[in-house]
């Protein structure tokens, strides 16, 4: 099951950064300014704190068999992906698609967390984990595609949207519930709340905002970064394009990261694991944008290690608040906690280009070390409750 859903996952979440792929592309072809797809990019954002927000307050991940969810909105995020090259209309209406796509995409990465969950109770940290690298790896792909599908830009958001469907059709015909699913017996709005007043969980809500803050803006500006760094140079001819291929790297380096935070945590806890991963990002995002543009194969590296860090434990923070929240309300929760973490990263995936026009690289991402700082915070504080007992079967 844990294959299975993993694979849905790198198929479905291609969609989520399809067009900052494709960015040079749509700048000529369409005439799209930089700042349009930062709109582009925040679109999905919104979108997909419309649909987690949606599931949360309908608790409609507890309330319907939750595969059909997944099944249901990854068809759908590929259909509005794709409908980005067929249908007519300028900025307003890829708009328009982008936010579609974030909306349905709410409906894939919470339910497969929770999907899961009802398989592990032992080593949950590390299955999510793995989920959690498949979402890196697939929110990364399309620059791979991007870099061997140079000049067919179309071809990279027909690729992404035919995975997102397949990933609709293994989750529907192959995956089943696990043996810890626990469907809600009522319509319960108010949990959402609950998670809130409880201070463990709020903690966990904390810390998850911190890495937030960090995670999808430098998940989103690497590339450009990146391009600033190697410019239009290229392995292989003219066909395998550096920047994108580094950038690849990065989020392969994110998939690792998961796996491995996941093995730390179930043996050293899941506030150490966060803390250890919010220290290594928030670090790295200090210095990485200072090192000068000669030293290429150095920021590859640091790039990479930024990479593993800054998504190694976005996994342990939903772990942890499923270890946390009530069994039969686990999707209502790990909805409402993406759901504003996503809104959170709206404000620095929007200012951080702004910032590095003015004032450069460095002090545009050092300013992402904010948020890693506060979550560390919040996760030792954790640490020392009773209440963390719940988690990593005692390790905390």
């Amino acid at each position: 099951m844990l294959a299975f859903l993993s694979v849905a996952m790198v198929f479905s979440l291609t969609v989520w950064f399809s067009t900052n792929a494709i960015a040079p592309a749509l700048e000529s072809a369409k005439g799209f300014s930089s700042g349009d797809i930062a709109w582009l990019t925040i679109a999905v954002q919104i979108g997909f704190v419309i649909g987690t927000l949606l599931i949360a307050l309908t608790n409609l991940a507890d309330l319907i068999n939750t595969r059909k969810v997944f099944a249901i909105c990854a068809i759908l995020a590929g259909v509005t992906n794709a409908a980005l090259v067929f249908v007519p209309g300028g900025f307003a209406t890829a708009l328009v698609l982008r936010l579609l796509s974030g909306v349905f995409l709410g409906g894939v990465y919470p339910p497969g967390m929770k999907i899961i969950s009802g398989w592990f109770r032992s080593g949950r940290g590390i299955a999510i984990g793995v989920m959690i690298g498949a979402l890196t790896l697939g929110s990364g792909s399309p620059h791979l595609l991007r870099s061997i599908f140079v000049a067919q830009w179309e071809t990279t958001l027909y690729l992404s949207a035919g995975l997102a469907a397949l990933a609709g059709a293994i989750v529907y015909f192959l995956v089943q519930d696990g043996p810890l699913d626990v469907p809600a017996r009522q319509f319960k709005p108010s949990y959402i709340l609950d998670t809130v007043r409880v201070k463990s969980t709020r903690l966990v809500l904390f810390g998850y905002l911190g890495h937030m803050w960090e995670l999808y803006a430098m998940w989103a500006w690497i590339p450009a970064y990146l391009a600033t760094i190697y410019g239009t140079k290229s392995l292989i001819g003219d066909s395998l394009d550096l920047a994108s291929l580094v950038t690849f790297l990065v989020f392969i380096a994110g998939a690792i990261g998961c796996v491995a935070a996941g093995i730390f945590a179930e043996r050293m806890g899941r506030t150490a694991a966060t803390s250890w991963a919010m220290v290594i990002s928030g670090g790295t995002a200090l210095y990485i944008g200072f090192l000068p543009v000669e030293w290429g194969i150095l920021i590859a590296i640091v790039a990479m290690v930024w990479g593993a860090s800054v998504v190694a434990d976005s996994a342990q923070f939903s772990t942890a608040l499923t270890e946390l929240s009530e069994d039969a309300y686990r999707g209502t929760a790990l909805a409402f906690q993406t759901g504003i973490g996503f809104l959170l990263t709206i404000a620095p995936i929007r200012f951080l280009p702004v910032m590095a026009d003015s004032v450069g690289w460095g002090p545009a991402f050092a300013v992402l070390a904010i948020g890693p700082a506060l979550g560390t915070a919040a996760m030792l504080r954790l640490r020392g409750m009773p209440e963390a007992t719940a988690m990593a079967m005692g390790r905390r």
